[in-house]
């Protein structure tokens, strides 16, 4: 699924996921804790739906992320945003940013807890002194419903596509796993149908915290305003200059 950038789009777009709206709630955070912050850097940006948002605020973005085919559309309908591939733990880019965002629970999809810890690590490295890292948390073990089942149709950008979802507990107890279905239909085409699974780490709100400490942070878990799992708000102290 995250190779395929367009059909991802419809989905969230048809759905009327909010990313202006989310956007500005990450910008607030942010700002409040740094208010002269003039960069963004989005990890996990998919096809650039914050993005886009992002440079209205700081006008000084960029965008990571591991899949091919969610980049290729970013780029295609964010043409003055520059994206690339990186991987979260690992990435390294010759600068730094005022602020990171790492949204829509894209760090669910690493596993154990050295790879969070590093991704942390990683984060604190491209930030500023006094810089700010906002994370999107995908659910809790205390929180998680197993035996979840979703299902959507929507049409968008001439495409109509059904998506039907069963998320459980992974065998390892430490992840759930979503098996997903796919119909995609558009005028002068077959329908197409594909499926996929999705395993999520399910990190407790602990583990989150002690990555972010761990990596120099101070942090702050916000709930309320944000949709689903709420987020993570870490700063780097203005004396610690990283690696």
């Amino acid at each position: 699924m995250y190779d395929a950038g367009d059909i991802y789009d419809a989905i969230y777009n048809g759905r009327g996921k909010d990313y202006r709206a989310e956007s500005a709630v990450v910008a607030k955070h942010i700002r409040s804790r740094f208010p002269a912050a003039a960069s963004l850097l989005d990890v996990g940006c998919g096809t650039g739906g914050h993005l886009t948002h992002f440079a209205e605020e700081f006008g000084d973005v960029r965008g990571i992320d591991l899949a091919d085919g969610m980049l290729d559309v970013a780029r295609r309908n964010h043409p003055g945003i520059p994206v690339e591939r990186g991987d979260m733990r690992t990435f390294r880019l010759r600068r730094r940013f005022d602020a990171v965002a790492c949204l829509f629970a894209a760090v669910g999809n690493l596993t154990g807890e050295d790879e969070l810890r590093s991704t942390l690590r990683t984060f604190a490295h491209h930030l500023a002194p006094g810089g700010v890292a906002v994370l999107e948390p995908w659910w809790f073990p205390e929180n998680f419903t197993p035996d979840h089942v979703g299902g959507s149709v929507v049409t968008h950008g001439g495409m109509t596509v059904a998506r039907v979802s069963h998320t459980v507990l992974h065998d390892t107890g430490d992840a759930s796993r979503m098996d997903v279905h796919y119909l995609v239909a558009k005028p002068g085409q077959d329908v197409r149908h594909f499926d996929d699974t999705h395993v999520m780490a399910l990190y407790s709100r602990a583990q989150y915290e002690a990555a972010f400490t761990e990596a120099g942070f101070t942090v702050e878990y916000v709930t309320g305003e944000y949709p689903g799992n709420g987020l993570f708000v870490g700063v780097k102290p203005v004396n610690q200059e990283g690696e």
